[in-house]
């Protein structure tokens, strides 16, 4: 292998390293708002208030994440919600 071909190998290597990141861990979040008009749905909520103060105002609805449920996060939101939305916590 001549310099020429070494130097653009180099080159090469070095462009496909550019921009490349690790993967971020996805956070699960337990609760969603849905929007049955626009049929779309965000699960970025840590509370159930939280959620409730989005749905609100656009007609939304809250419920719980599936996702985070398998995973096996049951933990205070859901006893929270169960106790008609009040926090157990002090």
């Amino acid at each position: 292998m001549n310099v020429v071909h070494a130097a653009t190998l180099l080159a090469a290597l070095s462009l496909g390293m550019i921009g490349q990141r690790p993967a971020a861990a996805e956070i699960q979040r337990p609760w969603c708002v849905g929007y049955t008009a626009t049929i779309s749905q965000s699960c970025t909520f840590a509370s159930f208030e939280q959620c409730m103060e989005t749905a609100r105002g656009g007609g939304g609805s809250c419920m719980q994440n599936p996702y985070y449920l398998q995973a096996g996060a049951r933990g205070p939101t859901f006893d929270a919600k169960q106790a008609g939305g009040q926090s157990r916590r002090r």
